[in-house]
């Protein structure tokens, strides 16, 4: 079985608007194209690695759909109590199978269909515009998941007003909202067709330390952010959106706070096989300074990816920074089955 390359998805501020679009859900888990043709399953990552040995849940559950050949575009997710937990799919990148079963009995995971590629019939859909592969996709949803676990039709709206009711309604658990041109064919590997928008969310952070711009030590490269649980301040992440013209006078501002250990609880890594010590190292800080940031995703309480600063907070006392900022509530999250039905 031949691989595909996933559709990309161009990230814009805003969504665009007009009856040439489709929205559906950004799910925060594994983009993953499923094959089968005939007896042969195959589970292929964005990157186009196979994820078979690490779902063996998905591969029983496909394996139950009386169609024979077919090829589907979806994401995997973990539902949980509060949203859906990346924290759990990262794990079951696991060399032992006997750990990689024992997480999918206490925490199956299920697949979530947006696109259809290829039919029952052995039809090959990527030339089709999505206007025609989203009922063909329904009507296979409809016909083929019926009383299979873990299988799902992803909702999708030509309303853009429904779209961002999801994502703005009470205790929403999405990553963002995607929207696609109805009138395009399937576009592997290329962003012409889809568009993305992120949710995005604010904390503000204590700067807990810093790392150099280069060798030289004249100019800083990044800021180490860190939050409060416990009385401890916590290591989260950093941000590196700093102004070029800015990073000297930075340094100066930073200096005189230089003074261990800067995090009290979590820190940052040192050194890895990637990298050399000293462009690993770093500063610690008095914890008197406050940033606001803005960032996307959470993992394990960590910024997932770097961060954007917002502005300096001289107003707010770091010991009111704490991990509660980027930490959903039990109650705070509609499961994941209140939206797709």
């Amino acid at each position: 079985m031949k691989g595909i390359l996933p559709m990309e998805a161009k990230l814009v501020e805003a969504l665009p608007a007009g009856a040439a679009w489709q929205y559906e859900p950004k799910w925060d888990g594994f983009r993953c194209i499923i094959f089968r043709q005939g007896a042969q399953i195959r589970l292929q990552s964005k990157s186009e690695k196979p994820l078979d040995r690490y779902f063996p849940e998905l591969m029983e559950s496909v394996a139950k759909i009386r169609a024979k050949q077919f090829v589907l575009d979806g994401e995997i997710v973990i539902p949980a109590e509060n949203g859906v937990d990346f924290d759990q799919l990262l794990q079951r990148i696991h060399p032992a199978a006997s750990r990689v079963r024992k997480l999918a009995a206490e925490h199956p995971a299920h697949f979530m269909a947006f696109d259809l590629l290829g039919d029952e019939s052995g039809r090959d859909l990527l030339k089709t515009p999505l206007a025609e592969r989203r009922p063909q996709l329904e009507r296979f949803a409809q016909k083929y998941f019926s009383k299979i676990p873990r299988l799902h039709l992803s909702p999708a709206t030509t309303a853009l007003a429904q779209a961002q009711q999801w994502l703005e309604g009470p205790g929403c658990f999405l990553d963002g909202l995607i929207a696609k041109r109805l009138d395009l064919p399937y576009a592997p590997g290329e962003r012409s067709a889809m568009q993305k928008f992120k949710r995005i969310r604010t904390a503000d952070c204590v700067v807990g330390g810093f790392r150099y711009a280069g060798h030289a030590q004249e100019a800083v490269g990044s800021l180490l952010l860190g939050l409060y649980e416990g009385g401890l301040l916590h290591h989260v992440g950093f941000t590196s959106g700093i102004a070029q013209a800015e990073r000297t006078k930075l340094l100066r501002k930073l200096k005189p706070l230089i003074q261990a250990p800067g995090f009290t609880g979590h820190a940052p890594g040192g050194p890895s096989r990637w990298s050399t010590e000293r462009s690993e190292s770093w500063q610690p800080l008095r914890p008197e300074l406050v940033v606001e940031v803005s960032f996307d995703h959470v993992t394990q309480n960590r910024f997932r990816h770097g961060t954007r600063i917002l502005r300096w907070r001289p107003d707010k006392a770091p010991e009111q920074c704490t991990m509660e900022q980027i930490t959903p509530t039990a109650t705070g999250h509609r499961p994941v089955f209140d939206l797709i039905g």
